[in-house]
C-alpha cells in the first residue's frame, strides 16, 4: 500500500466504540486517536464507559492524549458526523442528561439503528444484563479493582514484546479467555443479550461492557459486541453496504502501514 492511501481516510457508513475508558490509566487513548483520525463516518455510537468515572473518583488522571481524543469526537460532530453517546455504568451520571445535546452529541439510553440494508439493530451498553453491576456495587467495584492489578501487571509484558518488536498483545484479554468463570459468564451475557433483542424484535444488537469483542449470530438474532479500548482496541463498523464488520486497530494499522511505534499505556509509569 503507497504511502497517499494509507493516509486516506476509511470511510465507514457507522462507527460503534465503547468502553474506551477516558481517565483511567489503562486507556489505550493513543490507538483511539489513531482510529478516529483515520476513520470517517455518517454516524459514530460512543456505546458506554467513554469516560471512567470510576476511575476518576479515586484520583485525577486526564493526560493530553485523553483530551485529544475528546477533541477528535468532537471535531466529527462539527464537521457532520452524527453523534451518540450511550452511557454504560462507569459513565452512569450521563444518565440524568438523557435527551439533552452537548457540542453536538446527543445523549441516549438506548436506540434502535437501522442498516442500510434494513436490519434493526438494538445499540446499548449492556451493563443491564449484568447481575454483578445491577445487585452488588461493591462487588463490582472489587472486579474493576482486580482487573486494574491485572492491568497493571501485564504492563512489563507489554514493554517487553515492544522491545522484541512484537505487536501489541493484552494479558488481561488472554486469561479472561483462559479462565473458565469468565468463558461462562461471556456466554451467559450474550445469550441475555440476544434474548433482550427477540423481545424487542429487532434484528440484532450492539453493546459493549464485558470487553470482548464478538459478531456472530446467536438464536436467529445478529449479536455484535464492539469491544473495548483498553484489551482488545477494537471497533465495529457497517460499511455503505450494510456489511457489519469488527476492525481489531492495532492489525489493521499495520497493514495501512501506519507502523509508527504507539506504546501501550504503561501504568508503572504513568504520570
Amino acid at each position: 500500500m503507497s504511502q497517499v492511501e494509507a493516509l486516506r481516510p476509511l470511510r465507514y457508513r457507522t462507527i460503534w466504540i465503547s468502553d474506551v475508558h477516558l481517565g483511567f490509566r489503562g486507556c489505550q487513548a493513543e490507538f483511539l486517536l489513531d482510529f478516529l483520525r483515520a476513520t470517517a463516518c455518517r454516524q459514530l455510537y460512543l456505546v458506554g464507559d467513554i469516560i471512567d468515572m470510576w476511575a476518576l473518583r479515586k484520583g485525577l488522571y486526564w493526560p493530553d492524549a485523553h483530551n485529544q481524543v475528546v477533541q477528535a469526537v468532537l471535531e466529527k460532530a462539527r464537521n457532520g458526523t452524527q453523534v451518540t453517546y450511550v452511557p454504560g455504568n462507569h459513565d452512569e451520571l450521563l444518565r440524568g442528561h438523557l435527551g439533552a445535546e452537548f457540542a453536538g452529541v446527543a445523549i441516549c439510553d438506548e436506540l434502535v439503528h437501522t442498516t442500510v440494508d434494513g436490519r434493526r439493530l438494538l445499540v446499548l451498553h449492556g451493563d443491564k444484563f449484568d447481575q454483578v453491576v445491577q445487585n452488588g456495587r461493591w462487588l463490582a467495584m472489587l472486579g474493576a479493582t482486580l482487573y486494574d492489578t491485572v492491568l497493571a501487571i501485564s504492563q512489563p509484558v507489554h514493554r517487553i514484546r515492544r522491545r522484541l518488536g512484537l505487536r501489541y498483545w493484552s494479558l488481561a484479554a488472554f486469561l479472561k479467555h483462559k479462565v473458565k468463570n469468565a468463558v461462562n459468564y461471556i456466554g451467559n451475557f450474550e445469550q441475555a443479550v440476544a434474548a433482550e433483542a427477540q423481545r424487542h424484535q429487532v434484528d440484532g444488537m450492539v453493546c459493549g461492557h464485558i470487553h470482548h469483542a464478538e459478531m456472530r449470530e446467536i438464536e436467529g438474532v445478529n449479536y455484535c459486541n464492539c469491544g473495548d479500548w483498553v484489551e482488545s482496541c477494537t471497533a465495529l463498523v457497517e460499511h455503505h453496504n450494510g456489511r457489519m464488520e469488527l476492525l481489531r486497530w492495532t492489525e489493521i494499522r499495520e497493514v495501512l502501514g501506519r507502523n509508527d511505534n504507539i506504546a501501550p499505556q504503561p501504568l508503572a509509569e504513568a504520570a
